[in-house]
């Protein structure tokens, strides 16, 4: 009888302990659906804000990219000239806004990409008017590789320190060096293909074949009145450049630009052909706060009507220590000597002396202010003020 009080006894506590933990195993298994109810909730949630934070970022990098793969840029500069000639009396004084340039440029992908430069001469351009609107620049560059890049289009020719840098804001004196405008003759620019090698570290070349010059008995066969601007240019006779360029050693530039071209009168000469040889080398050396620059531009023409005018060898140099005071004021010297009449004729030999100084207001906006005088085959003196600027 006993035994059978405590059978039923324990019996009765493990069903009631078995209902308990079956009612809260039911319990638990509700809180576990409702919890997994609202994990699937979230996770929905959070697949709807990762899409929308994917589309965000493609939006925002869209137009990033749209934002940074086409640029605008461009310099200008304002010039006053008040110089007195010594022979004649005559005094020039004189404002003029020499340039207003505008760069355009798009990037299609790491590679690939464009670059145009539209300018207005002297403010006014049209019949009648001093000034002119030019292309400057417009071609295609790309990268094969990291040796080597290629141009396709117009574009500055790789000759001199000027040619290709030639924003205000980057050189001294109100006026460009006359040596560089009259013998290289910057700036200077040329349709065709153009290739740069980096061949090492500090040491680049580069070919251009291009369109030439074009000069003959009306021009005098001055070399400055034989640029083309690729504008309907004659191209009978090609012209071939080549560059070396030296960077290795930290603050030395050292070049050299050889150009040939078989025929400066593209075939239309009435007595002979014109083949011209093309020579220039600069130095540019900077240890801290003191720059010297150095160069020497040399053409020589095989042609007898050349010869017969005496431009059958025209060439230049000059010279130009400067020193950086501090960020905002520079100072400089220049001493330029040039003749675009057989190099050697002291009458037609023309030299010129230029002290002056640069105060950038910013690093993109300088005023400048020179004192010149020109000796030899001219006679003259003054001043000249300027502001230039570059974005």
């Amino acid at each position: 009888m006993k035994k059978t009080l405590i059978a039923a006894t324990l019996l009765s506590l493990f069903s009631s302990q078995y209902a308990t933990a079956s009612d809260e195993t039911t319990e638990l298994r509700q809180i576990i659906e409702q919890q997994q109810k609202v994990l699937k909730d979230l996770e929905k949630r959070l697949e709807q804000t990762e899409k929308r934070v994917e589309t965000t970022a493609d939006v925002v990098e869209s137009t990033a990219s749209s934002k940074s793969a086409t640029t605008i840029g461009g310099y200008g500069e304002l010039h006053y000239n008040n110089i007195t000639d010594n022979k004649t009396g005559k005094d020039k004084k004189e404002f003029d806004f020499h340039r207003f340039v505008l760069f355009f440029g798009h990037e299609f992908n790491s590679k690939t990409r464009f670059f145009s430069e539209l300018e207005v001469e002297h403010s006014l351009a049209g019949e009648g008017k001093k000034g002119e609107v030019e292309l400057e620049q417009a071609y295609i560059e790309h990268d094969f590789n990291e040796m080597y890049t290629g141009k396709a289009g117009l574009f500055l020719m790789p000759v001199g320190i000027i040619n290709e840098t030639h924003e205000p804001d980057t050189f001294y004196g109100v006026e460009r060096n006359p040596v560089e405008k009259d013998i290289i003759p910057a700036t200077w620019w040329e349709g065709g293909l153009t290739l740069n090698v980096k061949a090492a570290p500090g040491l680049a070349f580069d070919t251009a074949v291009t369109s030439g010059l074009y000069l003959d008995q009306s021009s005098g066969y001055k070399i400055r009145n034989g640029r083309q601007k690729v504008s309907e240019a004659k191209g009978e006779d090609l012209a071939y450049t080549g560059r070396v360029k030296y960077t290795a050693v930290p603050g030395l530039e050292l070049a050299a630009t050889v150009q040939y071209q078989s025929d400066l009168t593209q075939g239309e000469a009435a007595v002979d052909t014109a083949s011209a040889t093309l020579l220039t080398a600069h130095a540019i050396y900077s240890i801290e706060d003191f720059t010297v620059k150095a160069l020497y531009a040399q053409w020589d023409i095989d042609g007898k009507e050349a010869e017969a005018l005496g431009r059958d060898k025209q060439n230049g140099f000059y010279i130009e220590p400067s020193y950086r005071i501090n960020e905002q004021f520079g100072v400089f010297a220049r001493y330029n000597e040039w003749d675009n009449n057989a190099g050697d004729n002291a009458e037609t030999k023309k030299k010129q002396t230029n002290l002056g100084v640069n105060y950038w207001l910013h690093e993109n906006v300088v005023f400048k202010a020179d004192f010149e005088r020109i000796t030899g085959a001219a006679d003259s003196d003054g001043f000249n003020l300027g502001v230039g600027y570059q974005f």
